[in-house]
């Protein structure tokens, strides 16, 4: 390294006397300019999509970790469908029968009475909270036979009860109805 350095001040006179050609220095300031611009773009660039991909990230992470932990409805119960493929079946086609009796439930009018109507389906929901219990018993035991029973029995008693309602609705319906039909006869 000494031995360039000593080179260099020995021939000091001949480093010196050469001059870049014309316009080098303006070619060079050029050059540094537009290469320092394509850097400062790509590192202006590069950061702030990285705060953005981190944010979504973070985002996203805080959400599910909510989800899991707090708002969740069903963490602490657990459905027939959990059990097995075959008690899924058996789940399903009474949901659906209980979906079917709501639904006929709700087109039925009674009498225009709304208050009863809206006691009638607090009443259907106060049975749907002792199924609620039942699977968070089941959640603490799984292979017990009973629950799974009487979460069964549960579904057939409600489809039997909202069945016989309807068919209450639909004679009270049929009678006033007639009676209506009567009166309209005799005038």
């Amino acid at each position: 390294m000494k031995n360039i350095e000593d080179i260099i001040r020995n021939n000091k006179e001949f480093f010196d006397s050469g001059e870049p050609s014309d316009g080098h220095f303006e070619r060079f300031q050029r050059k540094l300019e537009i290469r320092c611009e394509t850097l400062a773009v790509k590192r202006s660039i590069v950061p702030y999509l990285l705060k953005a991909a981190v944010v979504t990230l973070l985002v996203t992470l805080s959400s599910l970790w909510t989800w899991e932990h707090f708002l969740r409805p069903d963490r602490d119960r657990m459905s027939l469908s959990d059990v097995s493929p075959q008690y899924r079946e058996v789940e399903n086609y009474y949901a659906h029968q209980v979906n079917l009796m709501e639904s006929e439930l709700s087109s039925i009018d009674i009498n225009g009475n709304a208050s009863q109507k809206k006691m009638l389906l607090g009443e259907l929901r106060s049975m749907d909270s002792v199924y609620v219990q039942l699977q968070k018993d089941l959640k603490a035991n799984p292979s017990d036979e009973r629950i799974i029973n009487a979460m069964i029995e549960h579904y057939q008693t409600k489809v039997e009860v909202m069945s016989y309602i309807v068919d209450q609705l639909k004679a009270i319906r049929n009678e006033n109805l007639n009676d209506t039909d009567h009166e309209k006869a005799s005038i």
